[in-house]
């Protein structure tokens, strides 16, 4: 499906999609509202979660602590149907732009999973949680 990674002009400017995948078999996936351009997760996708999220226009994504294909929101609700598919210049990183359904992208209840913001204290940074949204 994806094509061989040869001439840097043809990666950088030309129309073949040749993802390059780390050498753990991975690539960087970054999960954005459609809409309001809100960071919603940051996972990772292997050859067949971004063959899956092509096929399908719902995002799959690869997770490594259970070391399984995930289609996100197949357990919780939370589908993401994908409305745009970006890769950086050298492909190396992909971008979604996303609907979300059924709430939140964090599978412990924020709308996004950056939900907290860090700040400088006199004793070292420390963190803010947002409220939850439901």
């Amino acid at each position: 499906m994806f094509k061989k990674r040869d001439q840097l002009d043809d990666l950088e400017e030309g129309a073949d999609f040749a993802p390059k995948f780390d050498a753990e078999g991975l690539i960087p996936a970054i999960a954005t509202d459609h809409a309001a351009g809100e960071v919603l997760m940051v996972a990772f996708m292997n050859k067949d979660a971004l063959e899956k999220t092509l096929e399908t226009g719902e995002a799959h994504y690869w997770s490594r602590s259970r070391n399984e294909l995930w289609h996100k929101g197949a357990t919780s609700g939370q589908i993401q149907i994908v409305m745009e598919m970006r890769t950086d210049c050298d492909q190396d990183a992909i971008w979604l732009r996303v609907e979300q359904k059924g709430g939140g992208a964090c599978h412990v209840g924020y709308r996004s999973c950056f939900y907290r913001s860090i700040e400088k204290a006199a004793g070292g940074p420390v963190l803010h949680l947002e409220e939850k949204k439901s």
